[in-house]
């Protein structure tokens, strides 16, 4: 079987599980599904690469993900590297396996995709939880984020495929199930909708989570249904990044600190042992100290309980890269106040 390593977030998980089932007949050979959140996960990545060629030479390499659709000729340029593949590409990753091209950069526009592939998967090797990709793309442009450009325009995954995986996994052993993608509230026509549905077509679902979720597409229908069923996770990972509301508008979200409580107060009502995860950026270009200690007061003011905390990093051809940039040692002293704040 390929050897496939994964970097990032939990849809390349998911993708990742998809190219082990289609290359399991092929050996000598390792794909590289990447990042490039920021700047320091795609150099992660190139070094990944090296060292894999170094302790595999006679292995060939292929990588993909998102540092793939986004800097391809950088990638291409390595001499590890056999062949680029876009994340458009993945999807028939067999297919560009078995071909022999002259250009080993193979990445097409992201942006004309229309769909996110119909691939069922079997299981999750190492995993207890599985993912279950229900929606590609975002359409939102946060003003830190490259991942649009990454991943394409917001596209949703047919309710009958994803309810057709969830019982297969459910078959495999599975008995957390987490809804993953770019942007899942997007999930058109509705993602409360789909929650609904999932719930009502397989009762017997142990436990529903979520991925990220955007605090500012959650509706009063998502509400109902934690109150309705009671096999949805005691866990939510809100995408929250800043407790200031300057910075929030800055970073082009769409909520505010007001609407956070707002949520969880609301949430915990219904789900007195909720737990709630979140992702904090410090140091963001003209967060103030008052503007960060906005933010660390919101932990407590919303019971935050498990916090992902990352010094802002400059991520090339995002509009906050080109804001005026607080210096590192104040963003990373930033970081280990909020880290140790989610300790306590």
């Amino acid at each position: 079987m390929a050897e496939v390593v994964t970097f990032g977030c939990r849809i390349n998980a998911y993708e990742s599980e998809v190219i082990k089932e289609k290359l399991k007949n092929y050996d000598k050979l390792i794909v590289v599904n990447t990042c490039a959140v920021t700047g320091e996960a795609e150099r992660q990545c190139r070094q990944t690469i090296r060292k894999l060629k170094r302790e595999n030479p006679d292995s060939e390499i292929i990588v993909t993900g998102c540092s793939a659709q986004i800097n391809a000729a950088k990638l291409a340029d390595m001499p590890e590297v056999t062949l680029v593949l876009g994340n458009k590409e993945k999807r028939e990753i067999e297919k560009y396996v078995a071909g022999i091209f002259a250009d080993k950069n193979q990445v097409s526009d992201i942006f004309a995709d229309t769909d996110c592939g119909d691939y069922i998967i079997t299981g999750f090797e190492g995993r207890q939880k599985a993912f279950v990709q229900i929606q590609q793309g975002c359409n939102h442009r946060c003003t830190y984020c490259i991942i649009p450009y990454a991943r394409g325009k917001s596209r949703s995954v047919p309710e009958e495929l994803i309810i057709k995986q969830i019982r297969e996994l459910l078959a495999a052993g599975f008995a957390e199930i987490c809804l993953t993608g770019v942007d899942i509230c997007s999930y058109e026509p509705s993602f409360s909708g789909l929650i609904a549905h999932i719930l009502e077509q397989i009762p017997e679902l142990p436990c529903l989570a979520f991925g990220s979720l955007d605090p500012a597409a959650i509706d009063e229908d998502f509400i109902r249904l934690l109150q309705k069923y009671n096999n949805i996770s005691n866990y939510f990972h809100l995408s929250i990044q800043s407790g200031d509301n300057d910075v929030l508008r800055r970073m082009g979200r769409r909520h505010k600190r007001e609407d956070i409580i707002n949520l969880c107060n609301k949430i915990r009502k219904i789900k007195p042992q909720v737990k709630f995860g979140t992702d904090f950026i410090c140091g963001f270009p003209t967060e103030t100290e008052e503007a960060f200690q906005n933010t660390c007061k919101l932990v407590a003011e919303s019971g935050l309980n498990k916090l992902h905390v990352f010094p802002y990093s400059e991520r090339s051809g995002t509009p906050a890269a080109q804001m005026e940039q607080l210096p590192m040692e104040e963003r990373r002293r930033r970081a280990a106040i909020l880290r140790e704040l989610s300790e306590e």
